[in-house]
């Protein structure tokens, strides 16, 4: 006997010995009588002894052991898969279930009484956030109203660190572009906040795109019209529907094309959750058992709520859009509890296929199948006649682009990635579904792209071959609070490539000069006090004399200190820096926000310092901010998916020079665009904002920045070639053109100082340094530190020098 419990078989070649038996005697037979039938042996039947049910009874006899043992252990290995996909079910189904991207969204619009908001910038925020214009007495969520001059908004609500914000009808009036009469839900005094837009996202490795949606906050008619079409039975069945695959089996033989699924809401769920998109009888085998045991697990609510948000719906380049909610924003642009019937339908519709009945891509295909859906709900009565009549009739209503994209703002989501990090996994960034809510001021980003790609392109078309290949960047922030607003790396500001705004580093030129005078103002000199722009020469550590020159190839003689930075006297400048000490300016520029160690050498007084145009704004956000150090920041808040708060990024300040040598050294660099280098900007903003800023030139113009600032907001704007090539341009000629397009079109405050108690504005005569009147020819009207001012006044001198300085000679830089 074997192991098997049978004999072995007899091997090939050789009979096993068979027992001979000896011929039977025949009995004697016995005499017929007359007349008497001839006897028929009837044959036996089969199983019951004849042939037939000897071989039977020989088949199990050999066999019957070998197949009861085979059968339990196919029943035992069946039991040990069964138990196998049930554990990945409840593994899977309760753990991590995706892979969540963060999304990152702009500031929000607050808006308030005395709010200046320019008519042009609330439609673009509106139309952005895809707000409807309707004609009602009064607009429901996400629309609003107009009748003239007066808004009616029906807010959405949304999530924020101090809680959830609920929606608001809101009403005001916009004159002349400053918000008047604000009322919000009827309540006077108050301010609201537009949600804020989503303008991104950071994305898990296979590019899943998810908004997730639970079953409470997903629309009836989202859930009992997916229900009608796709699985009528989903309440009643155990995950299979045998009436379901007998109807659709009916409707698809009676109308001769395959018009409806057999399989049900919960075995898709299995097909894209757990399984891949094979086909063939083992995985459709294995999709059933799974739709079985899914289903004695987890209630139905679970598993609804699951397929909402797992389905695939469509294809953004290379993200793939899931679920419910991220298709509402990616098809409508507005959150799922917005939809229509109409809207409803065309998402439901997708699910029998995302890329056949795409409706940007297939329209009219996609029109009819939103229409068969819109029919199927009829006849389920999740509409009555009214509501299908009137929603039959809808165009699509598919927005022409997403709401966002991954690469409409690269290089600030550049920014935001590098700076969460210092807190952040990578892996968490990509899969925790945290809701980053930053600093981005859309409409200021906007500004700044439109500028850099018109004057780039008319600079290009001017100077031709002489400036081929020009390229820009630049960066926008809220001058009170360092809080990073726009962000342009290059001209392809949608090209996710070199983020020249954070990484190129090129010298800053004149951009220097403001430090230097800011050493010297700190070390007694004043706005009044006498610099020489005449040459000179300095040996160098080398033994090599170095001579720097004017713009203009000129000197300039006796100029006062106001002027000499006004018009960005080279000369006066290296003589200054000479006086204070080069370590003294690497200092300030150190205090400014220089994050990298400083050569100390007399040509940093002209910029021989290379850094990147967001350091460059570190720098002088603290001459914007009055002297106090803040870190530039992208991030406001994080929260998690649930929409808890994470974390906060708080403004940090440390003031780091007095206010009254930032007051003063502020007034010169007003003076800069008032008469100076930057004059030009007063024929696009009026002179009535008292701007700041300064020019900026490298040798060999290789280098065009500005940087300057209002009440609200700094800019930094460089040009430049990436290949170190000369250029045609000054600051004034490139760089300041950016700026001033698009400071021309923010909502600028003027920039008004506090002045110190420790400093006084008099009038001065340069010359011989004493106070004198403001009829006096010469004499110039400055702010000075009190211990400063000069102690002697003395009358008119009508017979005094006329300093070169006042003769209008400016350095076009």
């Amino acid at each position: 006997m074997t192991k098997w419990g049978f004999k072995p078989v007899s091997q090939p070649n050789k009979r096993a010995p068979v027992r001979r038996r000896g011929p039977k005697k025949k009995a004697a037979a016995k005499p017929k009588a007359a007349g008497a039938k001839k006897s028929v042996r009837k044959p036996a039947a089969k199983g019951k002894g004849g042939k037939g049910g000897g071989k039977i009874r020989s088949f199990l006899r050999r066999w019957g052991g070998l197949l009861f043992k085979l059968g339990l252990i196919g029943l035992v290995l069946g039991a040990v898969g069964v138990a196998y996909l049930d554990a990945k079910i409840t593994r899977h189904f309760e753990g991590k279930r995706w892979a969540i991207p963060a999304k990152v969204f702009a500031r929000p619009l607050e808006i308030y009484d005395g709010l200046k908001l320019p008519e042009a910038q609330l439609s673009w925020e509106l139309s952005l956030l895809n707000y409807r214009l309707v004609n009602a007495k009064q607009p429901e969520t996400g629309a609003y109203t107009r009748n003239g001059a007066v808004f009616q908004i029906g807010t959405r609500g949304f999530d924020t660190w101090e809680g959830a914000e609920k929606p608001h009808q809101v009403r005001f009036v916009l004159d002349h572009g400053r918000v008047e009469s604000l009322t919000s839900d009827g309540k006077t005094g108050a301010s609201v906040r537009l949600e804020p837009a989503l303008v991104g996202g950071i994305y898990p490795a296979h590019n899943e795109d998810r908004v997730l949606v639970k079953l409470d906050q997903v629309p009836k008619l989202v859930t009992n019209a997916l229900i009608a079409v796709e699985d009528r039975d989903f309440y009643s069945h155990f995950g299979l529907s045998p009436r379901g695959i007998g109807r659709a089996l009916f409707t698809n033989v009676a109308s001769g094309s395959v018009r409806q699924g057999g399989s049900t809401l919960t075995q898709q769920l299995v097909k894209n959750f757990y399984l891949s998109s094979e086909r063939s009888l083992v995985r459709k085998g294995t999709e059933a058992v799974m739709a079985v045991l899914l289903d004695a697990h987890y209630s139905k609510d679970e598993i609804l709520e699951a397929y909402l948000n797992e389905v695939y719906l469509g294809q953004a380049g290379k993200r793939g859009i899931y679920g419910f909610g991220s298709a509402s924003l990616f098809y409508f642009g507005q959150p799922l509890r917005e939809l229509k019937a109409e809207q409803v339908a065309l998402l439901i519709g997708l699910v029998k296929g995302p890329s056949w009945y795409d409706p940007r891509r297939h329209p009219e295909r996609s029109l009819d199948r939103r229409n068969q859906v819109l029919r199927t709900m009829l006849e389920q009565g999740v509409l009555n006649d009214a509501e299908y009549d009137f929603a039959v009739k809808k165009p699509l209503g598919v927005i022409k682009k997403p709401l966002y994209d991954d690469a409409r703002y690269p290089a600030f989501l550049d920014l935001i990635k590098r700076q969460l990090k210092q807190d952040y996994q990578d892996e968490d960034l990509r899969s925790e579904g945290l809701r980053v809510f930053t600093t981005l001021d859309p409409w200021a980003q906007e500004q700044l792209e439109k500028a850099v790609e018109q004057q780039t392109s008319q600079l290009e078309k001017s100077f031709g071959k002489r400036l081929d290949n020009l390229e820009a960047a630049g960066v926008i922030t809220a001058s009170n609070t360092g809080e990073v607003v726009a962000m342009v790396g290059g001209r392809s500001f949608r090209y996710e490539g070199f983020n020249r705004a954070l990484d190129a580093m090129r010298p800053i030129g004149s951009l220097a000069k403001p430090p230097v005078y800011l050493a010297a103002l700190e070390q007694g000199f004043t706005l009044a006090s006498i610099l020489q722009d005449e040459p000179l020469q300095h040996k160098l550590a080398d033994g090599k004399i170095w001579s720097p020159e004017n713009y203009d190839k000129q000197s300039h003689g006796e100029v006062p200190l106001v002027n000499a930075l006004a018009n960005s006297y080279n000369q006066a400048t290296v003589s200054l820096a000479l006086q204070v000490g080069p370590a003294k300016v690497a200092d300030v520029m150190k205090r400014l926000g220089a994050p990298r160690p400083i050569d100390p050498v007399p040509a940093l007084a002209l910029g021989s310092v290379d850094l990147s145009p967001f350091e460059v704004a570190q720098m002088y956000q603290t001459i914007a901010s009055e002297g106090f150090n803040t870190h530039l920041r992208s991030v406001r808040s994080v929260l998690n998916a649930d929409g808890e708060p994470l974390q906060r990024y708080d403004l940090e300040v440390q003031q780091r020079f007095a206010p009254a040598d930032i007051y003063v050294l502020t007034h010169a660099m007003q003076e800069v665009i008032r008469s100076g280098t930057a004059r030009s900007t007063n024929s696009f903003i009026t002179p009535d904002y008292h701007l700041a800023g300064k020019t900026g030139t490298s040798n060999d113009q290789r280098d065009s920045w500005f940087a300057g600032f209002s009440g609200n907001y700094l800019g930094v704007v460089w040009m430049g070639r990436d290949d170190n090539e000369k250029t045609p341009l000054t600051g004034a000629s490139g760089a300041l053109r950016v700026w001033n397009q698009t400071f021309s079109r923010l909502a600028l405050q003027p920039l008004e100082l506090n002045q110190p108690a420790d400093v006084e504005w008099v009038w001065v005569d340069p010359l011989q340094q004493v106070q004198t009147d403001a009829e006096c020819p010469g004499s110039i009207e400055v702010p000075m530190r009190i211990e400063s001012i000069p102690e002697q006044t003395i009358p008119c001198n009508p017979g005094g020098r006329v300093f070169n300085w006042f003769r209008g000679l400016v350095n076009p830089e």
